[in-house]
């Protein structure tokens, strides 16, 4: 069978729909992937795809790439095209893949429950699904494939992206090393750069030097990181998302809040501390049983809205010496299993 995955975005949403795709391989099945601009990195050259498609975006949106797109999945001949994202868009490009069947979650399991009426293999989750990559695995189980509790990810390293890491690293002079990542897509999840700072010397009187990584925008919230530190952390070299998991890999420690670069890293194995607020680390947080996460959880969570009177300023009351201490306990557990 080849199917299709509709999963478009965002970073950490790719990330936790990735053990679908070893599934379906184990299985032996061949799938694509439907996904949009910012996820490219991680999925160009995926050795378990078939094919790549990139629609475009939603605020970008042209009538000729969405043609082309759309003439892209038909030429595939899709058996089955699996929506993971429950939103209006993602239902619909499933439905224009020209697949036989389109299977997602019923409506009231959907961000958009109406968008369900462009489902045709409508579906509830199941009790046994809490953490979202389990929610998303158990929508295979309608094909015959039951992986719940799998936590297998594909993000194969290159030579260039470790040449690039090793050289970085070295530049910055580090060796155990936590990384630190303060910024992220949503502004109310995020822990304060001085909080980063003041743990930044912590770990560095525990003999852990740190690495403020940053993305795309987010390099001078990496350097109020920096000065809050007094200069002890160092400034990340710029990576792409591959270059990030590689760096990931070889780091002692992650501490960040709920974003696509903490899920990265949990999924190349990578000690983690999960900062959380208003969205639930039982549905998606770190998975590792190793790995710490601290809490202050707002009145109104979980809470998905970017931006909430409630939960505005929950993650500056996340103390500092809290975070250390689960730094500490977590570095002294060392290296989880390989995942």
């Amino acid at each position: 069978m080849k199917a299709l995955v509709v999963r478009l975005s965002s970073i950490g949403d790719v990330v936790h729909t990735l053990p679908c795709l070893d599934a379906l391989h184990r299985a032996g099945h061949s799938a694509g992937w439907l996904a949009e601009a910012p996820s490219r990195d991680l999925l160009a050259g995926h050795p378990l795809l078939t094919c790549r498609v990139e629609p475009p975006r939603s605020r970008a949106f042209r009538f000729g790439p969405a043609r082309d797109a759309v003439a892209a999945l038909r030429r595939e001949h899709f058996d089955i095209a699996l929506d993971f994202q429950g939103l209006w868009k993602s239902a619909a490009w499933a439905r224009l893949s020209g697949a036989r069947r389109v299977r997602g979650y019923a409506g009231r399991f959907r961000r958009e429950p109406a968008s369900a009426c462009l489902i045709g293999e409508r579906f509830d989750q199941p009790d046994d699904a809490v953490h979202v990559i389990d929610k998303n695995l158990a929508l295979l189980r309608g094909i015959g494939i039951d992986a719940v509790g799998s936590r297998e990810f594909s993000l194969p390293t290159t030579s260039s992206a470790a040449e690039r890491v090793a050289r970085g690293l070295s530049e910055l002079r580090v060796e155990r090393f936590a990384l630190l990542n303060p910024a992220g897509g949503w502004k109310s999840k995020l822990w304060p750069p001085e909080c980063y700072g003041r743990l930044a010397r912590g770990l560095q009187e525990r003999g852990v030097a740190s690495v403020v990584s940053w993305g795309p925008g987010e390099q001078a919230l990496a350097g109020e990181v920096v000065d809050a530190s007094g200069g002890v952390a160092r400034l990340s070299f710029p990576t792409t998302l591959s270059e990030f998991a590689e760096l990931a890999r070889r780091a002692a420690l992650i501490v960040a809040a709920d974003t696509g670069p903490l899920h990265i890293a949990c999924a190349v194995g990578a000690p983690a501390v999960g900062l959380y607020g208003p969205t639930d680390p039982a549905r998606n947080g770190p998975f590792s049983v190793e790995d710490e996460v601290v809490r202050r959880a707002p009145p109104c969570a979980p809470c998905h809205k970017r931006s909430c009177a409630v939960h505005a300023n929950i993650m500056s009351q996340i103390p500092g010496d809290e975070v250390l201490a689960a730094a500490e306990r977590r570095l002294g557990r060392g290296m989880p299993h390989a995942v």
